[in-house]
């Protein structure tokens, strides 16, 4: 579906809304045969300098009128959708736009243009006008040679349009425009990559190109490419263009190693600008490292397009000063990029980062030796991130439907670079900066307002953990800090309860938390109640109209097909953490009570031993005066060994162990007290 009326009437109703939209341009009413678009401050015979001509079939907008101003093309003549404008048309144009100093056809090498420019080029000479042509061939996707047909006329035309305009506009004639232009169009090669093919209003959209494949080398008028192949990596696709381009076979540019280029990536119409910029990015790399050629400008976005195909092409032109200055020239043409003038950097260096206080501080890393309770810290945050990870389809399907489709993609981000952290950066053995370098790692790679909100979920449950004395953070601590984090995202991100956001799970599991603390309790069970409130509050928002987030623009009827998808994320990795520190809580219960049992076994015995030992202590002073010194030490060792005997005998054999170095301890404690 496309957003036209009739479409016979789409190159006619884009003109008037060129017009309306650029006051420096205007048409001639001469619809619908003469469709021609020019500047609106240029008069019929009046024009001091060379008028520049350009134009060809509609449908690769903002090519050409989108090129129209001062510094680029006078007038550009509109044909139907991949269709020559007619011979009237392009007269027209000349006799509009053409004073003394003569007009300059700039046109595409395509028979039709060809033919048609001409013809109307010859009937203007007849009427005393001066007129020359330069026709621009620029593609480079076939081996010479082409026959009559020669190479098509691409997106490299741009460039012939900047230099002419360029050239005009400081005043010089005729031939000396003519002659510039003539040497740039020599001088640029392109090549074009398609994804899809395009579809001409009021048609059927070809299916020739199947799923997973692209063309490489097509035209612009949705015409096969030389090649069909398998989608490649960016890298790939534009290493085999510029192979062509480049290619010392064909030498269709007389580029070698240490020229001077300039470079344009150009959309064919529905390739975003985030792709074309990648693009560009490999291609200026290649360039330079692969084929040592300096890279002086670099152009990119959607100039030459073929209607709403998927795709790219690149240009790539040898310049020197002169042209350089051509194209750095102002102009007023609507769809020239802007920006791009000046020297360019050959080697881009990142800025480094501005450090800010929290940077000078002291990098957490990971203590060697983990506490009791830096273990349990690490199993909740471990699991917990792993649970996301696992949800990321689930999430972005969710998010298809009432987002924009990224929360699972966002939500692995932020676990990711947790678990990565957590490996290295994380002092477990303290909760609160632990909590806080969580928030860290989630700020750093989680764009969007998941990232923000829970950077501040972290900083506010660790400026409540911070407030406590003991180093030791109990169940009520930590159900503190998460009504403190709940009620900052509250504050900042202006939702609530009942706002089918993330809140709808972390309410209810901090609500649920104090409750069961309060009562009395048991830590494990109050977190395992917590972790099921979580859960509950995320599935009932299916269930909910939102008041808050993208999801707030969506039908109330899609809204109920799905739960919010940042509640369940956030349910899942609060359920998955709640529920690992419940166990390890039961787990260590049990552990310590049978610890404490051994103690006071244990205890009863080191008793019996060091009251033993005050016995023998007393006996030792009582007869001090009766033995010398030596045989009271053989008697205190010989007594100490039939105790460590006797007990021994009847301890388990760790018991045995530990009662026989204590009671070695107070043989060694007694015999220096009594010499």
């Amino acid at each position: 579906m496309k957003l036209i009326n009739d479409p016979s009437d789409v190159v006619t109703e884009l003109i008037e809304g060129m017009v309306e939209t650029y006051p420096n341009l205007q048409y001639l009413n001469g619809f619908p045969e003469v469709k021609v678009v020019l500047r609106a401050d240029v008069y019929k015979g009046t024009f001091d300098k060379v008028a520049i001509i350009s134009g060809g079939g509609s449908g690769h907008e903002p090519a050409h009128a989108g090129f129209v101003g001062v510094g680029m093309l006078t007038a550009a003549v509109c044909g139907d959708i991949f269709t020559s404008p007619s011979v009237n048309a392009v007269l027209a144009a000349i006799r509009a736009v053409t004073g003394p100093p003569g007009c300059l056809l700039i046109v595409k090498n395509y028979t039709g243009d060809r033919l048609n420019f001409g013809l109307a080029a010859e009937q203007a000479k007849a009427e005393g006008f001066k007129v020359e042509m330069v026709i621009v061939g620029d593609d480079c996707a076939l081996p010479p040679p082409r026959g009559v047909a020669g190479r098509r006329g691409l997106a490299g035309t741009l460039f012939v349009h900047k230099v002419a305009g360029s050239a005009a506009d400081v005043g010089l004639s005729l031939s000396e425009v003519t002659a510039e232009a003539a040497r740039v169009a020599e001088l640029v090669g392109t090549m074009g990559v398609a994804l899809s093919v395009c579809t001409i209003p009021g048609q059927v959209t070809s299916d020739r190109l199947d799923f997973g494949k692209m063309e490489l080398g097509l035209g612009i008028h949705g015409e096969p490419g030389a090649v069909v192949a398998d989608i490649q990596p960016v890298d790939v696709i534009v290493t085999h263009v510029l192979k062509q381009i480049l290619s010392l076979d064909t030498q269709y540019v007389p580029i070698t190693r240490g020229s001077r280029v300039a470079l344009m990536v150009n959309g064919l119409g529905a390739t975003p600008l985030m792709e074309l910029m990648i693009v560009a990015g490999k291609a200026v790399a290649q360039l330079q490292l692969d084929y040592g050629l300096a890279v002086e400008r670099v152009y990119t976005g959607s100039f030459m397009t073929s209607l709403d195909m998927k795709g790219f092409s690149l240009s790539v032109l040898k310049v020197d000063d002169s042209i350089l200055s051509r194209l750095d020239s102002p102009t007023r043409a609507p769809a020239w990029p802007v920006a791009v003038d000046g020297p360019r950097p050959q080697t881009t260096i990142p800025v480094d980062l501005p450090q800010g206080p929290s940077s000078l501080d002291r990098i957490p890393c990971r203590p060697e030796e983990l506490s009791p309770q830096g273990q349990v810290l690490q199993i909740a945050i471990q699991v917990g991130a792993e649970a996301v990870m696992k949800l990321k389809d689930a999430l972005n399907d969710w998010d298809s439907k009432v987002g924009d489709a990224d929360c699972g993609t966002t939500m692995y981000k932020g676990a990711v670079a947790v678990l990565e952290d957590l490996k290295k950066h994380y002092p477990l053995n303290d909760a609160a900066e632990t909590v806080n370098e969580i928030g860290v790692s989630i700020r750093r790679v989680m764009g969007g307002t998941s990232g923000v909100l829970y950077d501040i979920f972290c900083k506010a449950a660790y400026a409540s953990l911070k407030e406590k004395s003991s180093s030791i953070v109990s169940a009520k601590n930590w159900a503190d800090a998460l009504d403190a984090a709940v009620s900052a995202v509250s504050k900042y991100g202006g939702a609530s309860m009942g706002y089918r956001t993330m809140l709808d799970a972390l309410i209810p599991a901090a609500v649920c938390l104090q409750e069961k603390l309060s009562l009395g309790e048991d830590a494990a069970r109050a977190f395992l109640s917590a972790a099921e409130a979580a859960y509950k509050g995320a599935e009932s928002t299916v269930t909910m109209q939102a008041q808050a987030g993208r999801s707030s623009y969506i039908a109330p009827e899609i809204l109920l097909t799905v739960p919010d998808p940042g509640a369940m994320a956030a349910a899942t990795w609060f359920r998955e953490a709640a529920t690992a520190v419940a166990n390890r809580i039961t787990n260590n219960i049990t552990f310590y009570a049978e610890g404490e049992a051994l103690r006071v076994h244990l205890n009863k015995r080191i008793s019996c031993i060091y009251r033993s030992f005050q016995h023998f202590t007393r006996v030792y002073l009582k007869h001090r005066l009766n033995c010398d010194s030596q045989s009271l030490r053989m008697r205190t060792v010989s007594i100490c060994r039939k105790i460590i005997l006797f007990y021994g005998q009847r301890l388990p054999d760790m018991l045995w162990l530990y009662i026989q170095c204590f009671a070695l301890k107070k043989c060694k404690y007694s015999n220096m007290h009594t010499s």
